[in-house]
């Protein structure tokens, strides 16, 4: 009886020894296909790239090149809608700096593999939108060559805009990929210049006898109020961070004129704060002329009754806009 429980031991023992030689065994064959396999996917990836710097991908390609392992390049993808019946002018705003700065890596003497720039349109890859819970476009994210995309990895497009160069900075952030952007020349600005001097000297030479409208109070005071409104009304805020003119939801078509934060805006919104000052200062100077002047007394009663109405109303659209991105102010008047 010893003698067959000492030889079950041994059997026992052997096979333990043999179990573990085998899991020792070295994996040559899988790691051998997995490189393979990577080796496949950058290849591919290269030839795509060469043929244009974004590469269009739909939901299939998104799932192979960008999420499924192995990979060891990083995937800028701009999820957007770009076909006509979306309607889309940010997106197609926000495709045109997306270009410049896929074209400026594309062709850089930095250009390597570790990086490449992609596009997910939502009439060809609705999946892939709905896969990752986004209900609106155009939006970027970064896809790392190892582990999960983290909540920096999402660009904030509305509060720092879709310029360029603001891209270029959050992938040197996320990828320390250094690109520097290459921009088409642009004239229409030169061209602009040239033609408003042109149209200020030919002016002033068809009234270089007679030049008093240059001493104009009203004229004067009508362009300083011009510039306070652009001023006042964020445009130099827009002209550096480049923000959307709107934002449209993809799902359902709304499109939104006023941010919804107190961070950012759109150029929508700076126009109708533009033209709500306007309609205020309308408003104090017909108040102003109401009670200055010494002409009818009637009419001026109905002027100061018109600008009192537009001062009311228009302040009180105004205060509405700012309730509306300031969350949790408590003042509103007429309108909430």
């Amino acid at each position: 009886m010893a003698y067959v429980w000492a030889k079950t031991i041994v059997n026992l023992r052997f096979l333990s020894v043999f179990f573990l030689f085998l899991l020792c065994l070295p994996t040559g064959g899988g790691q051998k296909k997995k490189e393979n396999l990577l080796s496949e996917k950058v290849d591919q990836m290269m030839e795509w790239s060469s043929r244009r710097s974004v590469i269009r991908m739909n939901g299939d390609k998104f799932r192979r090149y960008v999420k499924a392992p192995p990979r060891n390049y990083s995937v800028i993808v701009m999820f957007t809608a770009l076909q006509p019946q979306r309607q889309c002018s940010v997106c197609r705003q926000a495709n045109e700096e997306y270009q410049v700065l896929a074209n400026s890596w594309r062709y850089s003497s930095a250009f390597s593999n570790k990086l490449f720039f992609t596009v997910v349109d939502y009439d060809e890859g609705a999946d892939v939108f709905q896969q990752l819970n986004m209900n609106s476009a155009p939006t970027f994210m970064h896809f790392p060559a190892k582990g999960k995309p983290k909540r920096a990895d999402s660009f904030d497009l509305q509060r720092i805009g879709f310029a360029s160069e603001q891209l270029a900075k959050w992938i040197a952030d996320r990828t320390d990929v250094q690109i520097r952007v290459f921009r088409p020349p642009n004239y229409s600005g030169t061209i602009a210049l040239a033609l408003l001097v042109s149209l200020v000297g030919g002016l002033l030479y068809l009234r270089r006898n007679n030049l008093e409208f240059i001493y104009n109070k009203t004229g004067w005071a009508m362009a300083a109020l011009c510039v306070v409104f652009a001023m006042t009304s964020g445009q130099m805020w827009n002209h550096i961070r480049g923000p959307p003119y709107a934002h449209k939801n993809p799902q359902n078509g709304q499109v939104s004129y006023i941010h919804g934060s107190s961070q950012a805006q759109f150029v929508a919104e700076s126009h109708i704060i533009l033209l709500l000052n306007a309609a205020i200062t309308m408003g104090m100077v017909l108040l102003n002329e109401a009670a200055t002047s010494k002409g009818d007394v009637g009419k001026r009663r109905i002027i100061c009754l018109v600008g009192l109405g537009l001062v009311v109303f228009f302040f009180s659209f105004l205060l509405s806009i700012f309730r509306s991105k300031y969350h949790g102010y408590p003042y509103s008047f007429l309108i909430k």
